[in-house]
């Protein structure tokens, strides 16, 4: 009798697509999958798997729902030649090779508007944070030495700053919008498209474009890091601009941690040149650059003006059940033979 109910399970495996979920998720993502009669293999750690733990659940899987700790390069598809889809459950897909997955056939799909407002509201809590040296402030309390007010710990706030904003795409924008209640004195941007008048006015926040990076952070008293990770974005923030930024700028990068050169931040903190540094994304997570480091810049980790999150921008779980939801709502489509909404390739 086994045997049979195992023959038959395995000839029903046999005519189901099979989907791929790389990290733990919600269970309504599963049901999403699963209501539609594929087939899902499912990671139920915390933990991602190893990319030889991928590959050995992935290798004959028709569709993968990817997470930011994934990585789409030739090694992986060629270890999966039924792959069709990769729906990844994400916004910036700087990690995938997506020109080599359209060569192969394979379609890639991202969700870019559902992580803007929780990584914009992180940016804003991030430069508050450093500003206020929160940090600081907290291990005062915690160690026991606080008794009551003293004259210390002083820092500064947003409101009469210069503030510039590398990237003007919409988690941009939406910082922009963010910082504009707290009546900063003037807002500028960086970014190789000027913003139409159209989209400045209809986002109520007045931002004047500066000539470039390198005059954007002469200018500013913080600059929020907010563009995309792509070739000419790689070590935007080196030593070359950092030594001409205006002295005491603070930076906070909620984009990508290679979009600055973290070494070159290191120094410029300790130069006393950057008065502080917070990120919530780092250099070692972009997985598909082959000389990324192994870790977080060491004195970056000890000097006293950083403050950092563990890569929490979409960490809202409303936003990462809506986030999972519409990537999967992509694999349903693509079993459907509909036509995707957020094809990236």
């Amino acid at each position: 009798m086994w045997l049979r109910r195992l023959a038959s399970a395995a000839a029903r495996s046999m005519q189901q697509k099979k989907v791929v979920v790389t990290s733990q998720a919600f269970d309504e993502t599963y049901k999403v999958l699963t209501s539609a009669g594929l087939h899902v293999v499912k990671n139920q750690r915390t933990e991602p798997w190893s990319r030889d733990e991928l590959i050995s659940h992935a290798c004959d899987a028709h569709a993968i729902l990817a997470f930011m700790t994934d990585c789409c390069d030739r090694t992986l598809l060629d270890a999966c030649p039924n792959l069709e889809l990769i729906a990844c459950a994400l916004k910036g897909f700087d990690n995938f090779d997506i020109d080599l997955c359209a060569e192969r056939g394979v379609a890639v799909t991202a969700v870019p508007d559902l992580l803007t407002v929780p990584t914009a509201e992180l940016a804003v809590l991030l430069a508050l944070g450093l500003g206020r040296r929160i940090r600081e402030a907290d291990h005062v309390v915690r160690s026991g030495a606080f008794k009551g007010w003293m004259p210390t710990l002083y820092g500064s706030g947003l409101a009469g700053a210069v503030i510039g904003i590398y990237g003007a795409g919409a988690v941009g924008r939406a910082v922009a919008e963010r910082l504009k209640g707290f009546v900063p004195a003037r807002l500028l941007y960086a970014d190789p498209i000027a913003l139409h008048e159209s989209t400045t006015n209809n986002s109520n926040v007045t931002m004047d474009l500066a000539n470039n990076l390198d005059d954007l952070l002469k200018a500013c008293d913080l600059v929020f890091i907010c563009t995309p990770l792509n070739p000419s974005t790689y070590h935007a923030i080196n030593s070359e601009n950092l030594s001409g930024a205006k002295p005491g700028m603070q930076l906070i990068n909620i984009s990508r941690g290679s979009c600055v050169d973290e070494v070159a931040v290191a120094d410029a903190l300790e130069s006393g040149h950057l008065a502080g540094y917070a990120a919530d994304v780092f250099e070692f997570e972009d997985w598909i650059l082959n000389d990324k480091p192994d870790s977080i810049e060491a004195r970056l980790l000890s000097h006293p003006k950083t403050l950092f999150s563990p890569h929490l921008g979409s960490a809202v779980t409303s936003a990462r059940r809506d986030i999972e939801h519409a990537a999967a709502e992509e694999i349903i489509r693509w079993k459907k033979g509909e036509q995707f909404l957020y094809r990236v390739n």
